[in-house]
């Protein structure tokens, strides 16, 4: 009796090593440490291997963010790095607080997602002063030896809005869903301003857009109570969504409504969008975006750069890909298929030195 007591609590024992195991890691609020085996040999006595690294986002929302996260975390793996991700709901006040959090606990380099002047700019100048490299992504930050990318959001706006203006003929009246408060959104307006300008015959009827935890349910919502307002063919042509998240929603609802005469233009892509435009008769026709696993990879490229005392320029653009409905084939793919009716989607070396090269053991 005595030698099962001793088996049975040695596979309790076992089994609570094995949950704890499982459990997330954090280094503070919000916080969520990312570890995974990498499938690259890493040169871990590199000086730049074994680097801790922090992803301040300011909304973690969607397949797209997923998607984004997932490349950070593989490229840093490969160079023998591990990352911690503080997402912040949207309050750049939390967002403030995560950098603060970051510098104090002594990462040795930080990534930022989006963001604002006001809410980044002193964490920033903090981080610098600390010796703690930073790099943004779609982030209004400004400050010296600080690499910023975006996406070529004028150019995304313009490849979209062109394909809207040649399906209709140059006379349409359509929804714009955007919203303030987002430098690649800013970027986009501007681009959309543009476009109205240039094209008389384009006609704005309606234009409403919130980032909310639940962007795509509440924007499909207020889609709903447009498409109420003009219930008849011809009223409105298109929809151009400024964010996918915007796009879902937009495409539920005119399938909801059964209103298949309404075409929708969105920005960016991920599995999911793939997963609506491949949808018969979908009215998702087409998109303009980076592969956000590619954006994830190429913005700790950069930032590794700066941890080998490296000087990269301090505006990255990333080049964005046309994908049109019509390019895409029947059966369901992925964003990792892509690239074999996309030219130019994934895949990207930006950002690539020979000492990374090194490091991640190529």
């Amino acid at each position: 009796m005595k030698k099962r007591l001793h088996v049975f609590m040695f596979v309790i024992l076992l089994a609570g090593t094995l949950l704890v195991g499982c459990q997330p890691q954090g280094t503070g609020a919000g916080a969520q440490e990312a570890s995974h085996p990498s499938e690259t040999k890493t040169n871990t006595d590199h000086p730049l291997a074994n680097k801790k690294i922090a992803l301040i986002m300011q909304i973690n929302l969607g397949t797209f963010s997923a998607q984004y996260i997932a490349g950070v975390e593989e490229q840093a793996e490969k160079f023998g790095g591990s990352v911690t991700v503080f997402t912040s709901d949207g309050d750049l006040a939390k967002m403030a607080s995560h950098l603060d959090a970051a510098i104090n606990q002594g990462f040795d380099g930080i990534l930022i997602d989006h963001g604002t002047k006001e809410a980044l700019t002193p964490g920033v100048e903090k981080a610098i002063a600390a010796g703690i490299p930073v790099v943004a992504f779609d982030a209004d930050v400004s400050v010296e030896g600080v690499p910023v990318l975006q996406q070529g959001d004028e150019k995304m706006a313009e490849l979209t809005l062109n394909k809207l203006a040649e399906d209709a003929s140059g006379s349409a009246n359509i929804v714009k869903i955007w919203v303030a408060g987002f430098a690649p959104m800013e970027r986009r307006q501007v681009a959309y301003a543009e476009f109205l300008n240039n094209n008389p015959g384009i006609k704005e009827v309606a234009a409403f857009g919130a980032a909310t935890a639940n962007t795509a349910l509440d924007t499909q919502a207020q889609m709903e109570a447009i498409l109420k307002q003009y219930p008849n063919e011809g009223e409105i042509t298109a929809v151009w969504a400024a964010w996918d998240e915007f796009a879902k929603g937009a495409v539920r609802a005119l399938e909801q409504a059964g209103r298949t005469d309404i075409k929708v233009y969105g920005i960016d892509m991920s599995d999911e969008d793939l997963q609506l435009m491949q949808q018969e008769n979908s009215p998702w026709v087409a998109s303009a975006a980076v592969d956000p696993t590619d954006i994830g990879r190429i913005q700790v490229r950069y930032l590794y750069q700066k941890l080998n005392g490296d000087n990269p320029p301090e505006k990255i653009v990333l080049d964005p890909v046309f994908v049109d409905q019509a390019s895409l084939p029947q059966e369901q793919i992925t964003t990792n298929e892509l690239h074999e009716y996309i030219k130019g989607w994934g895949a990207s070396e930006q950002g690539y030195t020979e000492v990374l090269k090194e490091l991640e053991g190529q």
